[in-house]
């Protein structure tokens, strides 16, 4: 197939991997808004330098590779890397927030679902959407709930085997730490459906630790200073869209809902109009 250009927008947290050091999902868009996922993508190529051929900046970077359709996934926007050293890709210049993130919404805001059953009534067969950008009508709330506070055994094997085996490089070695919270969204789509969706996305995980260093290792400060960025700030200043995608062992069972909230689309809310004077 030929090359694509992509505008990366989605990573999730990552999870051991036994070739790949900490893997990534990772999505993006075409220059048309329809959406493509990549996977395996190694955290180290997400962390790296882009003087040296690697993309610095995650997010809204626009990347060009060679790309083979997973025949594995029936998703249809499941692809993998022709070259998983990834020698042939491109790294382009990194979308800002200019105008209230004008150029983003141009490619990112072209297909919006508002309603949550016709989106999920897609993702069966024959579409099998997997990928989507959604807008809630309205957000109530972020829940926390407490979780497992490590990898699953089966996950640290993982780890350890890929550590004595394949001598990755220094960065990767230490264990990508577990964030030991579930954030949920509860939100109404545009026919009042009330659903609560897992938010998967890399930045509220990692503005965990960061609030943890912070409150100098203080979790219930920490998870406040999550709640005021995702529920104040997000809710009262922010014009929010959800990046939602399937989960392929919940897409594949079908679920009644297989969607997960692997991203969110921040832009600033309009300003509100000047009042009209009672009295002209």
């Amino acid at each position: 197939m030929p090359r694509e250009k992509i505008l990366l927008t989605v990573t999730t947290y990552p999870l051991p991997s036994r070739s790949y050091d900490e893997l990534v999902c990772t999505a993006g868009m075409r220059e048309d808004g329809t959406w493509i996922r990549i996977y395996p993508m190694p955290l180290s190529y997400l962390k790296g330098m882009k003087s040296t051929g690697k993309v610095k900046s995650r997010k809204y970077t626009w990347i060009e590779l060679d790309l083979v359709k997973r025949t594995d996934d029936f998703r249809p926007e499941s692809y993998s890397p022709k070259d998983y050293e990834f020698k042939d890709i491109v790294i382009g210049d990194t979308i800002d927030t200019k105008n209230n993130w004008k150029v983003r919404k141009s490619i990112c805001l072209q297909n919006v679902y508002t309603n949550l059953t016709k989106l999920i009534e897609d993702s069966k067969a024959p579409k099998n959407v997997s990928l989507a950008t959604f807008k809630p009508t309205k957000i109530n709330r972020l829940i926390i709930q407490k979780d497992e506070a490590d990898w699953k055994p089966v996950w640290k094997a993982l780890q350890k085997q890929m550590d004595m085996f394949n001598e990755p490089k220094a960065e990767a070695k230490e264990a990508f730490p577990k964030v030991p919270w579930k954030f949920k969204y509860e939100f109404e789509d545009d026919e009042g459906k009330v659903s609560k969706l897992m938010i998967e996305d890399w930045e509220i995980g990692q503005l965990y630790w960061n609030c943890l260093e912070g409150a100098k290792g203080d979790p219930q400060i920490a998870l406040e200073k999550v709640r005021q960025q995702y529920e104040k700030n997000f809710l009262e200043n922010k014009d929010l869209y959800f990046f939602l995608g399937t989960t392929k062992e919940w897409h594949t069972r079908r679920a009644n809902n297989p969607f997960v909230i692997i991203g969110v689309f921040y832009p600033m809310l309009p300003p509100k109009p000047d009042p009209t004077p009672l009295f002209g």
